[in-house]
């Protein structure tokens, strides 16, 4: 399946202007000079570049059609691949909060992993290492909060 990119690079450009805008009711922190807006801005700029370069390509490249779907949309176990990301992206804002972000992200990797055919030791290690690294990174490094779940009491 492939959009046109100047109907793509539109539709990011107008969601990276709306993440702009919303950083501007982030709160400041005490005593520094940037807070929590910073890196969400710096994201949304490189966006909005990106998609500016992909519009302008599409423009000078001349008229396609909008959309084309591709021989992959026609196989059902594709599809059943494309279903189970968004199904996983669904589960977790659902799952969060209760579970916590650890689990819930174990959980949705070991389950795409096994689903495209990762063996289980592999997929189990890898997904072991890949949660504690992002947890570290964006819990300890960032200090983004990310939700704890049933592990409160541990964490």
């Amino acid at each position: 399946m492939r959009f046109n990119d100047a109907v793509l690079g539109t539709a990011f450009l107008l969601l990276a202007g709306v993440m702009i805008a919303i950083t501007f009711s982030f709160p400041a922190f005490p005593g520094q000079n940037y807070g929590p807006n910073l890196f969400p801005r710096i994201i949304g700029g490189g966006i909005v570049g990106c998609c500016l370069l992909l519009m302008l390509r599409e423009w000078r490249s001349g008229g396609r059609p909008w959309l084309v779907l591709d021989d992959w949309t026609r196989r059902p176990t594709r599809l059943a691949s494309f279903a189970l990301m968004l199904a996983s992206m669904l589960f977790y804002l659902v799952a969060s909060e209760p579970l916590g972000f650890i689990p819930t992200a174990f959980l949705i990797q070991l389950g795409l992993f096994l689903w495209l055919g990762v063996r289980p030791l592999t997929a189990l290690i890898v997904a072991v290492v890949m949660t504690v690294l992002v947890q570290y990174f964006f819990g300890s490094l960032m200090r983004v909060p990310l939700p704890r779940g049933i592990l409160d009491s541990v964490l």
